[in-house]
């Protein structure tokens, strides 16, 4: 963790920070934040399956089930972070990428929040559709309205299998930090190779004693495909060549 002091950037390993997740999922972004020295203030997911997998993984957690539109600001002030994965389909190129005109575009309402709760920083994660061309108009208006809360806003494509994932996903990743904390940020620099999807699965393969993991180990020697989250519109679920 980085945070500034007397002008100047330095490292705090034991510090506590508090961060407000929207559309949790089931939790991967949340982990990560943990695990970078963040307590959650709340982990908000409307979907009920989702909860249940949060609750059950972190039953300390402060786990709402409720659409983030219902949220209210003065609830969550004092924050040092909003981090939010919003809905992907209004701009993921495996759906119609209707953006403003999609009843899931959940931006505003977490840009409401924002202004509300005035957190020291906010974090967006969402599909490299957002990146595209086809959203520059829609991209300006994001990092328009968080600069005029006081934000200096950036963003990049990152490749998950960059940074230690075995798996093929590019995500749309937005920083929004006050001055102050911009001066110290840093984009992660690109990691080694990562690991095969059987050199990190094998020891879950063989946990209940399957004689085979190994053998499925040597065979799964690449990374995976993009895991395709999928949506209620369009069947669910599944594994695709392409990123969202």
């Amino acid at each position: 963790m980085h945070t500034c002091a007397a002008g100047r950037c330095v490292r705090k390993r034991d510090m506590s920070f508090t961060a407000l997740e929207l559309c949790a999922g089931g939790g991967g972004q949340a982990l990560g934040l943990e695990m970078a020295g963040f307590h959650h203030a709340a982990a908000v997911e409307y979907e009920p399956q989702f909860c249940t997998t949060l609750r059950t993984n972190r039953p300390h957690w402060n786990v709402m089930q409720q659409d983030i539109r219902a949220l209210k600001p003065n609830d969550f002030t004092g924050l040092d972070l909003l981090a939010a994965g919003v809905p992907c389909p209004p701009f993921s190129i495996a759906g119609k990428q209707l953006g403003s005109d999609d009843e899931r575009d959940m931006f505003p309402a977490a840009l409401a929040l924002i202004k509300g709760a005035r957190p020291r920083g906010v974090l967006f994660e969402n599909v490299q559709g957002l990146a595209s061309a086809k959203f520059t108009e829609y991209r300006q208006k994001l990092l328009t309205s968080l600069s005029k809360l006081g934000y200096q806003p950036e963003w990049r494509v990152l490749q998950a299998a960059d940074y230690g994932v075995s798996q093929l996903r590019p995500r749309f990743i937005l920083i929004a930090l006050r001055a102050r904390d911009a001066e110290c940020f840093r984009w992660p620099s690109p990691q080694p190779k990562p690991p095969t999807v059987g050199e990190m699965l094998v020891d879950l393969m063989g946990a209940n004693g399957w004689r085979a993991a190994e053998m499925w180990a040597q065979r799964a020697n690449r990374i995976a495909p993009t895991v395709v989250g999928g949506s209620k519109k369009h069947g669910g679920p599944d594994l695709g060549p392409n990123a969202c």
